[in-house]
């Protein structure tokens, strides 16, 4: 599906590596392999903010913040974020329109059988309906 979602994007490529890493995974472990298959490329993450606020859970997050930029997503949810993360340097808030648009949106709305392709790559939602996703 990402494979889809990104096809219109030249500069945009999905990977597969996460796949082929020993099970049970974590993000750090997935951001070391990247650093020592790539060692001229520096990698960040993008999370939305409500995944921020469990950030403290996450494996060895301490070292993903020692070693990682981390870009937050503006969201509407409950909760706030854990004050060590509210200045930290190495987390910035990005300046963006909030878009009450998840993934837990979109297969509860395809369950409910609302019509959400408008808000999906049109090969997106063509791959979603022929395999009956979420239905």
């Amino acid at each position: 599906m990402v494979d889809r979602a990104v096809e219109a994007y030249p500069k945009l490529r999905a990977s597969d590596i996460e796949f082929k890493l020993p099970q049970p995974n974590y993000t750090i472990n997935t951001l070391t392999y990247l650093e020592e298959k790539f060692p001229d490329y520096e990698f960040a993450l993008i999370m939305g903010e409500d995944n921020l606020k469990s950030f403290h859970k996450w494996k060895n997050y301490e070292l993903i913040l020692e070693h990682h930029h981390i870009y937050i997503y503006p969201r509407v949810s409950d909760g706030s974020v854990e004050t060590r993360f509210s200045n930290h340097p190495k987390i910035h808030k990005v300046d963006a329109p909030i878009m009450e648009l998840s993934s837990t949106f979109i297969r509860n709305a395809i369950k409910e059988g609302k019509n959400i392709r408008p808000m999906l790559p049109e090969h997106v939602w063509t791959y979603l309906d022929e395999m009956n996703f979420y239905k």
